[in-house]
């Protein structure tokens, strides 16, 4: 079963579970303790035999955005396969046009997620 750690913003906090199937659970953290207004879907919610997912984001930051990093671990069996980081919004420059957003505003995307880039052996 891989394990796959979505969406640590900063440093480790709140979090849930977003889907769980017989070869992927998925779940985000954020870094301090309080609950927010957050929810990710991914559909299917599998790794195995599929190219595409269907993605939908809905964030309402409780603070302006200035600052947001995304980290990606990939666990199988229990052992770290894969890391991945990037700096979503520095402050300077941003190409994001989430990066600019106000504590309070709604941000609501739906995308697709193409093409498996890891290949895992079962």
């Amino acid at each position: 079963m891989f394990g796959l750690i979505f969406f640590t913003l900063f440093t480790s906090g709140v979090g849930e579970f977003l889907c769980t199937s017989s070869d992927l659970e998925m779940s985000y953290t954020f870094c301090d303790s309080t609950a927010h207004a957050f929810v990710f879907n991914l559909t299917p919610c599998s790794i195995m035999k599929t190219k595409v997912w269907k993605a939908t984001l809905y964030w309402i930051p409780r603070s302006d955005i200035t600052f947001l990093k995304i980290v990606f671990h990939v666990w199988r069996n229990g052992e770290r396969a894969f890391n991945w980081k990037h700096l979503l919004c520095s402050g300077a420059d941003d190409e994001y046009s989430l990066c600019e957003m106000l504590k309070g505003e709604t941000l609501v995307e739906e995308f697709d997620i193409k093409g498996l880039r890891i290949q895992f052996l079962k």
